[in-house]
């Protein structure tokens, strides 16, 4: 026979099953946080990537970063102001020496350029004149002279004569006086041609070192002309490949626009850019290494750009293999320079953790566990990193990324 159950066992009853649950959800909770913390700070050997610390030798490097470029690429600008009438040579062609690349409209250009002619023409003809009318000029001034002598001759002889018959008392003292004046007066006029003679003779070749001077700067300006001229028919000035070309055919090109671009893709460098702070570490011979992924390529530094522009400064990298098949136009690089040697340092591999000189907070494995350590850093290079202090040589450290685990203080290691 069934009885009704009582008020109070019925909230017994119930206590015991919250009672059940909440244990129950207790353990539960409990058992996910044992998982998630076990999984969080047990990790396993073959995911890390260790460097043992050793003793050695670090070449000092500055980190930059590079892009290739061609080893030789040259610029052609328009050499008048002009339209293009055709195009000949699209980007990515091969050209050779004289290739044609575009034809602008020389109309223009050439109807200056036989104006000139006509003008040097006409400057040569000058001069020739020039000469003739100095020469005749001076030829007739010479003629005046000769007569000069020779009347200057016949007054010296007749004063003679004149001499002679005083002393012999058939002449007069006065004309004597008369014919010694005569001669003297010949004598000074005689002297005054002479000069005038040299005089106009220094200046007519002043005259015509004047005029041969200008026809050499017209006849300088005149190939200059030609050369422009010839500049403007747009050929390719050595075997390369057209990387650009301005295609637009019938567009207003100004007098020194870029219009084609010639590159030599077989061999290339490396330009380079580094914070300005950084400027006096290097020079020009320093030793480079160049990363391309995994490629390591050797180089020396070529020059160093003396400004800086927008906090950077610009250095190129001539390779040792110019031609490395890894080498692309464009590439961004990873660039490192070497300025100086340390000997018989602390050094652990060089990896992402390292940002430069300072305080470094890295675990270092002891036993089945990992522990931090703080550590002090120098000088690195793309290889290594010196330790100044926190590390004994043998110590295994890590060099992964271990930034999920920047609130632990140790790790277990399975």
């Amino acid at each position: 026979m069934d009885r009704e159950i009582s008020k109070d066992e019925r909230k017994k009853e119930q206590r015991k099953q919250f009672i059940k649950a909440g244990t129950g959800l207790v353990a539960g909770v409990t058992f996910v946080w044992i998982i998630i913390s076990l999984l969080q700070s047990g990790l396993y050997r073959k995911d890390l990537i260790l460097s043992e610390v050793d003793r050695g030798t670090i070449e000092v490097s500055v980190s930059a970063s590079g892009k290739v470029i061609p080893a030789f690429e040259e610029i052609i600008n328009s050499p008048i102001t002009s339209r293009i009438l055709e195009v000949y040579k699209r980007g990515g062609d091969s050209v050779d020496v004289g290739t044609p690349i575009l034809k602008l409209d020389l109309q223009t250009a050439e109807t200056e350029y036989n104006k000139l002619l006509d003008e040097e023409q006409m400057k040569r003809l000058q001069l020739e004149q020039l000469r003739l009318t100095n020469h005749s000029k001076l030829s007739e001034m010479e003629m005046k002279l000769k007569v000069s002598h020779m009347e200057l001759n016949r007054k010296e002889v007749e004063l003679r004569n004149e001499r002679y018959l005083d002393s012999l008392g058939a002449g007069t003292t006065d004309k004597v006086r008369q014919v010694e004046l005569s001669y003297n007066v010949g004598q000074l006029q005689l002297n005054e041609e002479e000069q005038k003679f040299l005089n106009e003779q220094a200046l007519t070749t002043a005259d015509l070192k004047v005029k041969e001077l200008e026809l050499n700067i017209f006849h300088k300006n005149l190939t200059e002309a030609k050369r422009t001229l010839e500049d403007a028919q747009i050929r390719s000035p050595r075997k390369a490949i057209l990387t650009y070309v301005n295609n637009e055919v019938g567009a207003q090109i100004q007098q020194g626009s870029k219009v084609a671009i010639v590159s030599d893709l077989t061999r290339f460098k490396i330009e380079g850019e580094i914070a300005d702070a950084y400027g006096d570490r290097i020079a020009p011979g320093s030793k480079a290494i160049v990363k391309i992924g995994s490629e390591k390529l050797n180089g020396v530094v070529s020059d160093v750009t003396p400004l800086s522009r927008n906090g950077v400064i610009s250095f190129t990298v001539q390779l040792d293999e110019a031609n490395h098949r890894r080498l692309r136009s464009g590439l961004k690089t990873d660039v490192y320079v070497m300025n100086a040697i340390k000997d018989e340092v602390l050094r652990i591999a060089n990896s992402s953790y390292y940002i430069g000189k300072g305080e470094y907070e890295l675990f270092v494995i002891n036993g089945d566990q990992l522990l931090k350590r703080k550590v002090v850093l120098g000088d690195s290079n793309f290889e290594y990193v010196e330790v100044v202090s926190g590390l004994e040589p043998g110590d295994e450290v890590i060099i992964s990324d271990m930034s999920n685990y920047k609130e632990k203080k140790k790790l277990k290691v399975k």
